[in-house]
């Protein structure tokens, strides 16, 4: 269980990149899905994979913001034209 102890102890949430926190929740339900972590464990993880999937939520709400921004820059410079 060693992914479980870097996972549980290690690093902010807030400061991974979209991939890093997918990745690391892929591996979460991995763990979770193999049933062989204590129940403590098996808590650690929850709450480690709904930080995670918080996460993830963020980044791709930030990234259909700007795509949106993006859009209406776009239309807005179309009409302008």
């Amino acid at each position: 269980m060693g992914t479980l102890v870097r996972m549980a102890s290690g690093d902010d949430v807030t400061l991974l990149s979209y991939e890093e926190a997918r990745d690391q929740l892929v591996d979460v339900v991995s763990q979770l899905e193999q049933g062989t972590a204590t129940l403590e464990e098996s808590l650690t993880l929850w709450e480690r994979g709904e930080a995670l999937a918080t996460r993830c939520e963020e980044w791709l709400l930030g990234a259909k913001k700007r795509l949106e921004a993006a859009r209406t820059g776009a239309d807005s410079q179309a009409n302008a034209e």
